[in-house]
Parts: C-alpha cells; sequence; structure tokens
C-alpha cells in the first residue's frame, strides 16, 4: 500500500491527513495554535506555531496508523492565502504574519484602489482591499519600515513550512496571485506592483505549479519530523484551491459552498472572471479558474457568540432548532472584521437588530446561524448578477456537520446542497500529491476513489420564499447602520 499525506494550516489549528492509494483515510491528526489579535481589527500568526503544529501532526499520523516513513510517497501542503512570513537574511522570522482577517490595512488600501485600482485589477484580476498582502506590505512600509528593511524574503506560511523542509524558495502560480504582486496576465512577479508594496521583485520566490515536485527532505528536517528522504514534497497550494479540489469540483459549472471560520461560495469557469466583489484565483486542474465570493466571518461568528456567551455548539445547535425560522424577528448581520462581499467594506461591525424581551438565548442562537446565511445569499446574488452562480453545490466546513445551519443554506440559496464524507483541503492536498506520485492515475481518479456524497439538502419551498422575503429586510438594516458603524 501505497500512502500519501496532506497538511493544512488554517486561522486556529493545522489538520493532516494520511491517505490510501485505496482512497481510504488511514490517520488524522490536529494541532491548534493562537491567532493573535494585539489590536482591534488585527489578527496576526506566529509562523514558529505553524512548523511545531506540522511536526506534531505528522508523528502522530505515524503513532496512530502504523504506517512505516517509507510508505509515504508524497505529500503536500496548503494553507490560507494573503498571510505573508517576512524572512531576514537568517531565514528566521522577522515579525508575526499578518493574517488575511486582519484590517489595519484598511487606509492604505483604499488609496491604492484610488490611485491605482483600475491598474491593480487589469493586472491581478483582483480589486485592492486590506485582505490583500499589498495593502499591509505598504501599511508596514509605513508604520513599521525597520520590518521591510530587514526582510530579504517573503513567502507564504505553508511555504515557510515547506522550506522547513526542503530548502527550497518558491511558491505556486495560485498562492502566487494572493499577495496582489502578480501580474496574472504574464504569470511574473510585477515590479510597478512591488515597487508599491515597498519591496523589489528579488523578494519574491520564483513560480512553480501545484503538482511540482521539489528537492528531497533534508537530513535535519528528516530526524525532527519522522519523514523519510524519499517521499517526494510537491508544491502545494491553497487551502481554498484545495478545498474545491477535495470537493469533487472540477469541472467548468460545480461549486462548493464553505461555512468554515470564513464563508465562500466558488464557481469552477473556464475564464477568469473580473468582478470587484469576486476573488478570482487559477483552478489545480490547468485550464480552470474559481471565482469565489467571500464572507469574513462565518464559522468564526458563530465561534465568537460561544466564547463570548458561554456554551457548547451541539448545546446551541439543538436550542436554536426549537426557534422558528426568522427568529422572531431578531437579525444578525456578522461584520466581526468588515466584509468582503458584496460591500468590500472592513469598517462595517457586527450587530443584533430586533432584540425584545421576548428574545431568549435560543433565539439569538439561530440568529447567529440564519445572519451568516444571510451574509452568504448576498455572495450568492453577486454570482448570480454575474451570471455564474450555481445551480448546486457541495456543501464542506466544519458548518456543514449542523443539520439546522445545512437546512438553513438550502432554503436561503435556494438550490440543492451535497454533503460529502470529507471534504477538508488537507484531503485535497492528499489526493493532489497522489496524482503527482502516480499514486493515483489521475485527477477523475482521485475523485472517484476518495469522493463520497453522504446527504441531499433540498430547499423547503415554504423556507425559500420566507427567507427571499426576509432578505430585503436584511439588506434594509445593512443600508441603514452602515453610516453608524462607519462613526465608531
Amino acid at each position: 500500500m501505497k500512502y500519501t499525506i496532506g497538511v493544512d494550516f488554517g486561522g486556529t489549528s493545522s489538520k493532516a491527513t494520511l491517505l490510501g492509494e485505496d482512497g481510504h483515510v488511514e490517520a488524522v491528526s490536529s494541532c491548534e495554535y493562537p491567532t493573535y489579535y494585539p489590536q482591534n481589527g488585527w489578527a496576526e500568526q506566529d509562523p514558529e506555531d505553524s512548523w511545531r503544529a506540522f511536526v506534531f501532526n505528522v508523528r502522530s499520523l505515524f503513532a496512530k496508523s502504523g504506517v512505516r516513513p517509507q510508505e509515504v510517497a508524497a505529500l503536500a501542503l496548503d494553507a490560507a492565502t494573503h498571510t505573508a512570513v517576512l524572512l531576514d537574511a537568517q531565514d528566521r522570522p522577522v515579525r508575526r504574519s499578518i493574517y488575511w482577517t486582519d484590517s489595519r490595512a484598511c487606509d492604505e488600501a483604499a488609496q491604492l484602489q484610488a490611485e491605482y485600482g483600475e491598474e491593480i485589477t487589469r493586472l491581478t484580476f483582483n480589486r485592492v482591499s486590506s485582505l490583500w498582502t499589498l495593502p499591509q506590505l505598504l501599511w508596514l512600509s509605513r508604520h513599521e519600515p525597520e520590518t521591510l528593511d530587514r526582510t530579504a524574503r517573503v513567502m507564504a506560511i505553508k511555504d515557510y513550512v515547506r522550506y522547513r523542509l526542503t530548502g527550497d524558495f518558491v511558491t505556486d502560480d495560485i498562492e502566487a496571485m494572493g499577495f496582489l504582486l502578480l501580474d496574472a496576465n504574464t504569470n511574473t512577479w510585477n515590479s510597478r506592483l512591488c515597487h508599491l508594496a515597498g519591496i523589489t521583485p528579488d523578494r519574491m520566490p520564483p513560480l512553480v505549479r501545484p503538482c511540482q515536485r521539489l528537492s528531497p527532505i533534508t537530513r535535519a528536517a528528516q530526524e525532527e519530523t519522522g519523514l523519510c528522504g524519499a517521499t517526494a514534497v510537491l508544491a502545494g497550494t491553497t487551502d481554498t484551491a484545495m478545498e474545491v479540489y477535495a470537493a469533487g469540483a472540477n469541472a467548468p459549472g460545480q461549486a462548493t459552498v464553505k461555512l468554515a471560520t470564513a464563508g465562500r461560495i466558488c464557481s469552477v469557469t473556464r475564464h477568469a472572471v473580473l468582478d470587484p466583489c469576486l476573488v478570482t484565483y487559477r483552478h489545480v486542474v490547468d485550464g480552470l479558474w474559481y471565482p469565489g465570493t467571500a464572507t469574513k466571518s462565518c464559522a468564526a461568528s458563530n465561534r465568537w457568540f460561544r466564547d463570548t456567551f458561554g456554551g457548547e455548539f451541539g448545546e446551541m445547535g439543538a436550542a436554536a432548532a426549537t426557534v422558528s425560522r426568522g427568529s422572531d424577528g431578531l437579525f444578525f448581520h456578522p461584520y466581526l472584521q468588515g466584509e468582503i462581499t458584496p460591500y468590500l467594506d472592513d469598517r462595517l461591525r457586527a450587530s443584533f437588530v430586533g432584540a425584545t424581551g421576548h428574545h431568549t438565548r435560543a433565539h439569538f442562537n439561530r440568529a447567529v446561524l440564519e445572519g451568516i446565511a444571510y451574509s452568504l445569499k448576498d455572495c450568492y446574488a453577486t454570482l448570480a448578477r454575474l451570471s455564474i452562480a450555481p445551480q448546486q453545490a457541495v456543501l464542506i466546513g466544519g458548518g456543514a456537520r449542523d443539520p439546522l445551519w445545512r437546512q438553513i443554506m438550502a432554503d436561503m440559496l435556494g438550490i440543492p446542497l451535497h454533503t460529502i464524507s470529507n471534504a477538508d483541503s488537507s484531503l485535497g492536498s492528499a489526493m493532489l500529491a497522489g496524482v503527482a506520485a502516480g499514486v493515483f492515475a489521475s485527477h477523475q481518479e482521485a475523485a472517484d476513489k476518495c469522493i463520497h456524497i453522504q446527504d441531499e439538502i433540498l430547499p423547503d419551498p415554504a423556507g425559500m420564499a420566507f427567507y427571499e422575503e426576509h432578505f430585503a429586510l436584511y439588506k434594509q438594516i445593512q443600508a441603514a447602520l452602515a453610516p453608524v458603524y462607519h462613526r465608531l
């Protein structure tokens, strides 16, 4: 039996999957680490936490499964985009990484959009906002110039972990789009965009495709991780690209709806789709793209409510299920860190509206789930405006396990949703590693062996009608409160 390993680095933890050539997941491991919030609107991660989590997860996979390191044919890594690791001349992180949900660079993003927005979109296929590396680097050049002075290399978080494994200073051409420094027309770093960020192109890594096989694992890394030097290390790519891949959305018209820390709806197309409200990336399958919409605080909102007011997810979901559709007039807008689609507004804030003495904790529980779903309906409406809205989709992310939330989402979007046995990005990376190493003959064989449909959630006509009517009120509340949010 041959095996592959995929490792994901997310907002709160890393997850690793050990996959057999028969498509069976042999073992999984996860390791939590913190995201730091040193100031309001800031979010940072320590690159060393990601390396420690990687080492823990790989050793845990071997311990749990009994699989020998020599049996692992290949591994690939993935992570959230826009999280740049800055290294000095001695390859030490200069500072903690600015995580993509960080909104400190909203002023820089606004300036770049006002002065260079048309040019940046023409080059990068995306609109400037604070989630991209370009405005984050510009913020550093203004507020921490000594940080950029000390920076010799810029790389993404999964590339940093892989750099510790093999010594290769590269990134893949999907990840590269997340820096907003890449000319997507020519697939090369753009000197003008780098200049706007306060750096030079020679600090950026060479580009490869996600399936590219890189250098062998170093002896030091073998000793620390327990991996075998014969295991091939692939370039890997972004978490969303791997989630789309793991869900089997590998052909035009297929799509995913993600209920995780952030929420996404991604549609697979044959061409890039340029729109201010979209985040557009290449697909891991050559010639395809996955333009997507995004809401910043999806499951993050649910977690925030739990952590702030107490409780446990199972209890919260059970309580929410006792409340009627619409939460008896209570609305929640999930803008804990501003919002992306369709508002592109870092200054929006979260709020509950319509609370009365009648409302209980259970009402608030349901309102949070419905508010996130309304936000994703906003995302779906953007795709519909561009004629790329899916007619069905695979539901992925931790929220897909909640029966109530699944039904709310199907009713809200008005399309059938499917759940599958395992659709996280670490599985996608393990599948991709298998294709690159010849464990699977093709992307299709990997999908056929590894992806299994579990449930189909059909929209309830009454639920569709109710949420369609109340979506207008949700939008009206957002429009009325946006000026107030901006003054806070």
